[in-house]
């Protein structure tokens, strides 16, 4: 516990489990339609009768007349602030209306997103960096903050309303795996609430991570079972968030954030029927504004998060900031909204959770006394037993903390989290805290004079009763913009990267911690995507009992898959940060289930290939996939094919994405006398070269990569063989060699490659786009420069940080990095007509040299995507203790004047501006890159780079971007993991450059605070890389002579436009899937397909067709999703949430355009939106 606000080694909560670190309008109403007049016609008539008329409905008349006048106003002035409450519509609430937060005007419709303009709000995230002055002064008992005062007469007319939400933190593996964890202390504690709170009505708790819930569920008697049931329906126990974890925001790629809370929040409502709307996200090591857009999508909202820097909080409090409405940075409509309720202190726990001051807030703790496991509290103040003589000066103490805190906020509603890490592990535990604070409760409600009520309460209890508030009493500031979803509150956009939580202490390490691990985690992510689509594809287009046997029997296993891919995703998991034998634990179960799902594919391919199926679930597969892993923590290898004479390999191709994509591809064969033939038996040129390998006594393995391209429908499958002696078409080219070696022992040339030494200082590749200039010396990228006439110098540095403060949280690195690339080493340059690369084992001060690195560019033929990338890929070797305290970098120096502005996306769904900061230290400016960052000049040239994995990018000088590979780091940085981390495993980075000219007028990126978008070739290389083609290849040889035609799938009518990505194509249940054993097609049960899609933005000042002349079509008019495919039509579809449980879109915030289906199938997606779609599926008899 610490000794001071923030004294102790304390990641976040504390004792618990890791040591830290009146009148209004109703909510809904319909309008009556005006009665048709009974009148049939307008003959004239007599002058009496009308006026009789007149006389008689004189008042209705002008009651009317004044309605309509009335109706006129508001519709132009707009309605008083206290007509309208708040919100939106959602089925686990009551219907409330939305209302400017000026507190005037009508219903603001959604409308088309124009994403140019951006978002207009009151705060950017930007602005509020420019004027923080990150001084770090000592604020006295809020060290972070200030003394907080208060008048007294805050409450006279509005008292305050103080909701205590007891709540227990859970991680699912940090320092003890989740199995672990959950025997040892979630499911005592599971029992726990259950218990205390069936004792007393009073009683509240929140409860978040569904992985626990589930395994508890299992477990527990109908009886408990049922208890815990009615706690959630009386609203006594509150599902938050609901996911599956609590997952990081930083690392996590947007796919797999939505397929963890989609699996949470499905389980939660199949098993107690209800739905999540509140979101509670207290430990993630800082905060994604795409995580904001995906809740609100979900049908959320109100969001609560915890940990930002310490210097941001403090300047949002002084200005009474703590609660405002994020807005995504390009939603010039408002359809983002959500509401946010950020924590103004150090940390979660009680000490830091009641008010300014942890020494007086600790005191009111009531499991740090004698008789639990808890540690006292460093304040040497400890909590006692409220008793009758003691409770008014107890409950005083208490509420003027409750006060102090709630002058930071502008609504006397005031939320006091009362939790930490694993709490309330018994029922003495939650008796003493329950006890205690119903005492105190009892003792502030009886006196009228305190103006103060206080009890416990849920989320939902706390933002309900706000928004109450805030629509009887006007809260806003005068200009305030504020949101149409909730009055009072200002409107921000931005995210909050990197978090700091005390001093320099800057949480960016946790970007690269075990950077092996974060690769297994987006290959698991691309290969559940991938068996997500063959399942759906393999259920539409096969309607026999033999295929239903073999997806409801693999059923189980991909639901295991969803929920090992959505377990990593929790805060210590992608993050890097949990203990050597939790990462064992989460790499073992990643590993099983990438096993599981490529053996399905396996099977699948033979069934939509139209090979026979007869007991397909029982007989082994006749491919397997060419890549495979031999545990856990192994590098991938390729499996060689090696045909006999006169026979021929099957090598199967799968494409994931919705273009047809064409590319050159590789696999790795035996011996290079072979021919590649399409499924036609056409010839196909090929290339064929020497594997590489990192071993500086032969770089060379001694087996060969053959390389052809491929062109593979969208979504489907293609095959190609790989022959040995067929008569007719030329063997695969030999590549030539040439290389620099220091050593001319250590350089065999293999057969049967012709190879020259080179003496030349400096050496060149090329493809037909651009001319890649190296240092021999060095094996290092210096220029690129295009046929086109543009040059870039590039200047590649691998370098490393010395960093003795370091762990697995934090980045403290010594001065600036090293380079450590010497003279010397053995550089390999390989030329042929597909493929031309340079490979450097280079010589560096280390006994064991801990990188090699390949840099290829492919030729495609016409304006392929694969040609305008330059393909880097770093062999990353951390082993032993010579790299203890480095972490090591790759740095490109470039002649691009950013002014140390640069742009890194947010998991891999947007884009946030970044600028380097003198007034932070080095390691704060460095930020999240999951997938892509890019550097941009006034002139408009632009330098991106595409990782297939999550790392850390910073841009510390003019004209550089460099980003951290790998971290090998001795010590523990005080946050609670008690280690440091060393279990570094080889592994392979790979990235794809992009060197871009503007061919419009660009803004200049320094001066404009909007984030910029990649350009459409940047999305689509994005796309290519991070979900590449899978390969399967035949267990067995075929003879030449029977050669069968036709091998090829493919299922959509055509490509989708350019701009538009399928995110998922699912079967939500497919155990629940079923077709009848008569042969009918017709599903019996749940026959919803679910379609996500995504819309892209990008910056049309660049290449406006993606880089190819293929890419004809964009997505600005709808799509049909009743002849999307081929083989099967779509006889339904609507649209639904992105955890597919909400189908009212408009209160999701999409537009009445985007979230309508046309009854001929029509949609339309806006740039930058994810919709998700039901279908109902019927093959084409």
């Amino acid at each position: 516990m610490p000794l001071s606000s923030y004294i102790g080694s304390r990641r976040g909560g504390g004792s618990g489990g890791r040591p830290q670190s009146s009148s209004i309008l109703p909510t809904s109403a319909s309008s009556a339609s005006p009665a048709k007049s009974k009148l049939q016609s307008r003959k004239p008539r007599k002058r009496g009768v009308v006026i009789n008329f007149l006389f008689t409905n004189f008042f209705t008349i002008s009651l009317s007349i004044s309605l309509l006048f009335l109706f006129f106003t508001i519709v132009h002035f707009g309605l008083p602030k206290p007509l309208f409450s708040t919100t939106f519509k959602s089925r686990a609430s009551p219907v409330r209306q939305q209302r400017k937060a000026t507190g005037g005007g009508v219903r603001r419709k959604p409308v088309e997103n124009d994403v140019s303009k951006g978002a207009t709000v009151d705060l950017t995230t930007k602005a509020l960096y420019d004027k923080i002055e990150f001084e770090d002064k000592d604020g006295g008992p809020w060290k972070q903050g200030w003394r907080v005062s208060y008048k007294g007469d805050e409450w006279d007319s509005e008292k305050l309303k103080v909701f205590v939400v007891p709540h227990s933190h859970n991680d699912p593996g940090w320092k003890l795996t989740v199995d672990e964890y959950y025997e040892k202390q979630s499911r005592h504690i599971l029992d726990t609430i259950v218990d205390t709170l069936s004792k007393d009505p009073r009683r509240k708790f929140i409860w978040e991570e569904m992985s626990y819930l589930e395994k508890w569920w299992r477990d527990s008697s109908e009886e408990k079972r049922a208890s815990l049931t009615e706690l959630v329906k009386n609203g006594q126990l509150e599902i938050v968030g609901g996911g599956w974890v609590m997952n990081d925001e930083a690392n996590s790629h947007f796919f797999s954030i939505i397929e963890q809370i989609t699996e949470g929040n499905m389980w939660l409502n199949d098993t107690i029927g209800v739905i999540p709307k509140n979101s509670w996200a207290i430990d993630p090591f800082g905060y994604s504004s795409t995580m904001a857009y995906l809740l609100r999508r979900m049908g959320f909202e109100n969001m609560l998060i915890q940990r930002t820097h310490y210097e941001l909080k403090k300047e949002l409090a002084l200005h009474k900031n703590l609660e405002f409405v994020w807005r995504q940075s390009w939603d010039a409509s408002e359809t983002t909204d959500i509401f946010v309720h950020m924590m103004p202190f150090y940390s979660y726990d009680i000490p830091h959770t009641c008010g300014p001051e942890p020494a007086i807030c600790c005191q009111f703790d009531f499991a740090r006394v004698h008789g639990f496991f808890y540690e006292l509290c460093p304040w040497l103040q400890n909590p006692e037993e409220t008793t009758p003589e003691n409770v008014h000066e107890r409950a005083t103490l208490l509420l003027d903390q409750y006060r102090k805190k709630s002058v930071l906020y502008r609504t006397n509603t005031l939320l006091i989290p009362l939790g930490d890490d694993f709490r309330y592990i018994s029922n003495e535990e939650a008796e003493a805290q329950f006890r205690n604070y119903q005492m105190l409760f009892d003792h502030i409600n009886s006196s009228p004079s305190l103006n103060a009520e206080a009890k416990f309460g849920t989320l939902e209890d706390y933002f309900q009763t706000l928004r109450e508030e805030s629509d009887r009493i006007n809260y806003s500031l005068p200009g305030e913009v504020g949101s149409s979803q909730v009055g009072g509150f200002p409107s921000l956009s931005g995210d909050f990267f990197t978090y700091a939580d005390r001093e320099k202490d800057y949480w960016s390490g946790y970007y690269v911690s075990r950077p092996f691990f974060k690769a297994v985690d987006r290959v698991l992510e691309q290969t559940l995507r991938a068996t997500e689509m063959m399942v759906a594809l393999f259920v539409g287009h096969c309607q026999r009992q033999q295929c239903d046997k073999l997806v409801t029997g693999f059923s189980y296993k991909l639901t295991a898959a969803r929920r090992n891919l959505a377990l990593f995703q929790h805060h210590d998991g992608v993050t890097g940060t949990a203990r050597d034998h939790v990462v064992h634990d989460y790499g073992t179960r990643m590993h099983t289930s990438l096993q599981d799902l490529q053996i399905f594919m396996s099977k699948a391919i033979e069934v939509l290939l139209g090979m026979h199926i007869e007991k397909l679930d029982q007989n082994p597969a006749k491919f397997e996939s060419e890549q495979v892993r031999a545990k856990y923590n192994a590098q991938p290898v390729r499996k060689s094919l090696s045909p006999r004479e006169g026979t021929a390999q099957s090598v199967v191709l799968f494409n994931p994405t919705e273009q047809t994509r064409e590319e050159v591809v590789m696999v790795v064969v035996n011996r290079p006398e072979v021919t590649v033939l399409d499924s036609n038996w056409t010839c196909v040129p090929s290339q064929v070269s020497p594997e590489m390998r990192h071993d500086g006594s032969n770089v060379f393995s001694g087996r060969h990569r053959l390389h052809w391209k491929a062109s593979v429908p969208a979504m489907g499958l293609e095959t190609y063989y790989i022959a040995n002696g067929f008569v007719g078409c030329e063997k695969a080219r030999p590549a030539k060699l040439r290389y620099y070696s220091t050593s001319s022992s250590s350089f065999s040339c293999p057969s049967p490659y012709a190879c020259s030494k080179t003496e030349a200082e400096f050496a060149e590749i090329q493809n037909r786009k651009q001319v890649l200039t190296f240092d021999v010396k060095h094996g290092l990228l210096q220029k690129v420069q295009h046929k086109n006439g543009s040059t870039y110098l590039v200047g590649e540095e691998i370098a490393m940080y010395t960093s003795y403060g370091s762990g697995a949280y934090l980045f403290r690195p010594i001065g600036d990095a090293q380079s450590i690339i010497q003279n010397g080493g053995i550089t390999v340059i390989t030329e042929g007509p597909l493929m031309q690369e340079l490979f450097s084992y280079p010589y560096t001060a280390y006994h064991r040299h801990p990188v090699s690195h390949s840099t290829r560019v492919y030729n495609g033929g016409v304006d392929t995507v694969q040609e305008f990338a330059v393909e880097t890929e770093y062999h990353v070797e951390l082993l032993g203790d010579e790299f203890n305290d480095r972490e090591l970098i790759v740095r490109y120096k470039t002649d691009i004047d950013n002014g140390k502005v640069f742009y890194s996306d947010l998991n891999g769904f947007q884009m946030s501006r970044r600028e380097t900061y003198d007034k932070i230290p080095l390691q704060g400016n460095y930020y999240p890159m999951p997938s892509l960052a890019f550097i941009q000049g006034p002139k408009g040239h632009r330098f991106s780079i595409h990782s297939r994995q999550s790392l850390g990018v910073a841009s510390l000088k003019d004209g550089w971007l460099e980003i951290m590979l790998d971290r090998r780091l001795l010590r523990d940085d005080g946050r609670g993991l008690g280690q440091g981390v060393t279990d570094n495993r080889p592994m392979n980075v790979v990235f794809h450059l992009l060197f871009e000219s503007n061919v419009s007028t660009a803004s200049n990126p320094v001066s404009n605070p909007l984030p910029l978008s990649p350009s459409l070739l940047s999305h689509r290389i994005n796309s290519h890389l991070n979900y590449p083609l899978f390969a399967f290849i035949s267990k067995g040889s075929e003879e030449l002579s029977l050669q069968t035609h036709g091998r090829s799938f493919s299922p959509l009518s055509a490509s989708l436009p350019c701009d538009l990505h399928i995110v998922n194509f699912k079967v939500a249940r497919p155990a629940l899937f079923s077709h009848e054993l008569s042969g009918d097609p017709k599903p019996v049960r749940d026959p919803r397909f679910i379609l996500i899609f995504q819309r892209w933005h990008w910056d049309d000042s660049y290449c406006p067709r993606g880089g190819s002349s293929q890419c004809t079509r964009m997505a600005d008019e709808p799509v049909n999703l009743f002849n999307i495919f081929e083989g099967f039509s779509v006889s339904k579809a609507e649209a639904t949430s992105l955890n597919l449980l909400h189908d009212d879109v408009e209160m999701l915030g999409y537009s009445d355009q985007a979230g309508e289906v046309t009854r001929d199938g029509r949609v339309a997606i806006s740039p930058m939106e994810i919709q998700a779609y039901k279908l109902e599926l019927r093959p084409n008899l």
